[in-house]
């Protein structure tokens, strides 16, 4: 996420600033004091959310907010300032929130929460595979293809192991998860071992066969070359955290009691 803040004043912009890197620690953000400045940053490099004060010497965060939305009119613009009677103009601009100085960091979280315009995931450009964890549980190549799992039980697999974010599953683990309260006899482990295979096969079929590890009698998903909305979500990427609905990999009963810090 591109955050740029704008303020004339220094002191108050050092504090917009702070509280939007203490709200969003993964957000690339730029501030200035000068409008012209901002709005040249914009034209070459974009925003995805811009904190504009409104009532500064020269153009006010208002004729800012326009200018932005010619750039970007799904722009999501965050006035902040110390004079209430604005709030008719924002709302005008269908600004995305509106903070009151003194700014604060849950003030800020709070309207990262709640953009008009939710900010869409970029594609992580090393990723080998794009996992989708909330709702149901998908898996999809970089350029948008559906992986075919031939089993099910193999694609319910993968989904344990992504949840386990890395985690090393021993085989019995994964059984006790997918089989719940089936004996782990001889003849499922067996079969477990066939989903497994038949996993790596879909995966190799892709060209993501990189995407386990495996040691002896036990395997994991490599995270690294994964572009999941879950890990996005636990590293409080806002569009992660915008698009989880309450649902997580629907389809499968174990993923009821994953716990969402």
């Amino acid at each position: 996420m591109r955050i740029l803040c704008l303020d004339d004043e220094e002191l108050a912009l050092q504090m917009l600033e702070m509280c939007v890197k203490k709200a969003e620690p993964t957000a690339e953000v730029w501030s200035f004091d000068d409008q012209d400045a901002l709005l040249e940053d914009a034209e070459d490099s974009g925003c995805d959310v811009a904190f504009l004060d409104i009532h500064m010497r020269g153009m006010n965060g208002v004729e800012v907010a326009k200018r932005l939305k010619d750039i970007n009119p799904k722009m999501n613009i965050i006035f902040v300032t110390g004079f209430s009677e604005y709030k008719g103009d924002a709302m005008d601009m269908k600004a995305s929130g509106y903070i009151m100085k003194p700014v604060t960091a849950q003030e800020v979280r709070e309207e990262l929460d709640n953009l008009r315009y939710p900010i869409k995931m970029v594609p992580k450009s090393n990723a080998l595979l794009r996992v989708q964890c909330f709702g149901n549980f998908d898996v999809f190549t970089p350029n948008g293809e559906h992986v075919r799992f031939e089993r099910s039980k193999s694609k319910e697999v993968f989904a344990y192991l992504v949840s386990r974010h890395g985690s090393s599953c021993t085989f019995k683990e994964i059984f006790a998860a997918i089989y719940e309260d089936e004996a782990y006899d001889k003849k499922l482990q067996n079969l477990l071992q066939t989903y497994i295979y038949a996993m790596i096969k879909s995966l190799k079929a892709v060209g993501a066969e990189s995407a386990v590890v495996r040691s002896y009698n036990a395997i994991a998903v490599n995270p690294d070359v994964l572009d999941c909305d879950y890990y996005r979500f636990k590293e409080l990427d806002a569009a992660a955290v915008n698009s989880y609905e309450c649902e997580f990999m629907s389809q499968y009963s174990w993923a009821e009691f994953l716990y969402f810090e």
